[in-house]
């Protein structure tokens, strides 16, 4: 029996979650599975053996922020009351006041790190409202969390090239590439970013759209030790991702690192 965590979660509160859900599948246009609340993804994790996870949202002006990371907070500290090893990450804004004043009481809250969507949130990765955030993160040790990548021209935010014009300028900061690099523009992103410092990768949103193949092929050149398992829970369920996951072409060890040890290893905790 494998352990698992799942480093790439989204949850709403109940009112709106079946609203955002909906919002969710038009941006992307594909059908999102999950009802999109904690609840659910509680009971998937159950049911799958999933120990824990990673939680954080989307800030889609600045006003949202502190209301956003607040409740993900909140969440965080509920989830570990229920027995599992769950960590909360911030979001953030680019057009938020104060950066360092709400990273500081992100740390307070407990939040490890701070979550970018740059597509929905309509910024580039490199655009100069951000580069005072990524100097706070690397001097913070805070790991920056990007959603990477799409093949839809109106929708390069979060090209790879932008990436690596920011790990140029903040050597030091340690950033996850979500969707093993950039969703749906493996061809471009992956030989950008593979065996770059300081960078990981999660497997959401990337396993249901390629061959086993194709996915052995791209974790072996981003280099296991560095890849984590992802749902992008409400997108997919857990079971299902689950079943992908276990159609590729790795070895035991390599699945319990994916799946459980390269995780505790990246928030520092015991494997």
């Amino acid at each position: 029996m494998f352990r698992v965590f799942d480093v790439h979660t989204h949850t709403y509160p109940e009112k709106i979650a079946e609203k955002a859900c909906v919002n969710l599948g038009h941006f992307y246009n594909f059908d999102v599975l999950g009802k999109g609340t904690y609840a659910d993804l509680e009971s998937q994790a159950e049911a799958n053996g999933v120990g824990g996870y990673l939680l954080f949202s989307v800030a889609t002006n600045a006003h949202q922020v502190p209301k956003v990371n607040d409740s993900i907070a909140a969440l965080a500290e509920y989830s570990r009351s229920r027995g599992f090893t769950t960590f909360g990450y911030a979001g953030m804004h680019q057009d938020y006041p104060d950066f360092e004043g709400e990273i500081a009481r992100c740390k307070s809250l407990g939040l490890r790190g701070v979550k970018i969507h740059p597509d929905i949130q309509g910024v580039n990765i490199d655009d100069p409202r951000l580069l005072p955030l990524y100097e706070i993160l690397q001097a913070e040790h805070m790991p920056l969390y990007l959603h990477m990548g799409d093949n839809r021209p109106e929708y390069q935010f979060s090209s790879a090239d932008k990436l690596v014009r920011v790990l140029e300028m903040f050597p030091e900061l340690v950033v996850v590439a979500a969707h093993l690099g950039g969703y749906k523009a493996w061809d471009f992103s992956v030989p950008l970013l593979a065996g770059r410092k300081n960078v990981w990768y999660d497997t959401s949103s990337a396993l249901w759209a390629m061959t086993p193949e194709t996915a052995d092929g791209i974790i072996a050149k981003l280099g296991v030790e560095n890849v984590m398992f992802g749902t992008d829970y409400p997108v997919v369920n857990t079971k299902e991702e689950l079943e992908r996951f276990f159609r590729l072409t790795l070895t035991d060890n390599e699945r319990e690192d994916i799946l459980w040890n390269n995780a505790m290893r990246f928030f520092g905790v015991d494997a």
